[in-house]
């Protein structure tokens, strides 16, 4: 298990609270906080009666996990779970919200924009109408490192110009020398070969979908039909969205931005810089894993990140913030 800094806050905490995304699930995801917070296993009776099946189960199924319309409701469940153990122990409330994809849900659930069943039953659709865009389609990802953004961004164009049928583009910003690319097997392989011809690396990412790219946009305009017969309340915390990493103003604003989200890329990089702009000065990632706080360390203007997905990591937390 990564170490979590041994480090006092010598200033008032400015916090934020950050959600991740896909692909940082893990069979057996918050097992040893369910034998410590009941809240886990309420939270999950919560959402299998919203989704009709047994999420708990689900996520000690590697293959079913790995399935992209459980993945979702199963990552967003693991972080309200924690969120709601998160609330009864902090005595400072979070400046901000945000999540990485997928975690922009939890977000807006965290922040009351919309209910938790709705918030579970949304994301399933989601991972549905993912799978069907692509259906017959050989997709791929690939995570490009070494590279500034813009230059990442003119290879996709080239790629999509000179090779025939290829679709392919930037679909998350994760860091500074930290781009994924998304697309087809054409287009995403063209730009693998021109990433190392410049001795740079690209490494193919194991997904089932290929997210935030062009392919995705049947299933943005699906979406959008979705999130217009849901309830969306205003937020009772602020949540920076990814889609031009800033505060989206309006209901109205926050469903277009996640409709917009599922075919343009993640803007998480510059949702870091906004943070430290605010002066944020520390960030609990509230999920599976601790791959946004890896992230965290990486970003031109680094905010200490705590995860909380383990009953040590847990109390470190408490212990720094007392």
């Amino acid at each position: 298990m990564a170490s979590v800094p041994d480090i006092k806050i010598t200033q008032p905490p400015r916090i934020a609270v950050i959600f991740p995304g896909q692909g940082s699930q893990a069979v057996n995801m918050a097992a040893e906080l369910a034998e410590v917070y009941p809240q886990i296993h309420e939270t999950f009776a919560e959402a299998s009666s919203a989704l009709g099946e047994d999420l708990w189960a689900i996520c000690q199924d590697e293959e079913q996990l790995n399935q992209t319309q459980y993945t979702q409701p199963a990552l967003l469940t693991v972080s309200i779970a924690l969120w709601r153990i998160l609330e009864d122990k902090l005595t400072h409330v979070p400046c901000y919200l945000a999540g990485h994809s997928l975690g922009e849900y939890s977000a807006l659930c965290a922040a009351g924009v919309l209910s938790f069943a709705d918030a579970v039953q949304l994301v399933h659709k989601r991972g549905q109408l993912m799978q069907q865009a692509v259906i017959d389609v050989d997709t791929a990802m690939a995570a490009v490192l070494g590279l500034e953004d813009s230059r990442v961004e003119t290879l996709c164009e080239q790629a999509a110009e000179h090779v025939e049928g290829a679709v392919v583009g930037a679909a998350n910003f994760n860091s500074p020398g930290q781009v994924v690319i998304s697309g087809n097997a054409a287009g995403v392989n063209a730009v693998i070969d021109k990433v190392q011809n410049t001795g740079k690396k690209a490494i193919p990412l194991k997904v089932s979908v290929p997210s935030h790219c062009a392919l995705m946009k049947p299933a943005s305009s699906a979406l959008a039909e979705a999130l217009a017969a849901i309830k969306f309340d205003q937020a009772t915390i602020p949540v920076i969205q990814n889609r031009h990493a800033r505060v989206e103003t309006g209901i109205q604003g926050v469903k277009q931005a996640l409709t917009e989200q599922l075919s343009e890329p993640v803007l998480w990089s510059q949702t870091m810089q906004a943070l430290s702009d605010k002066q944020i000065n520390i960030l609990i990632e509230c999920g599976s894993g601790n791959v946004l706080s890896n992230l965290a360390k990486r970003q031109a203007q680094p905010i200490i990140s705590y995860p909380i997905d383990k009953p040590a990591r847990l109390d470190k937390l408490i212990e720094v913030l007392s």
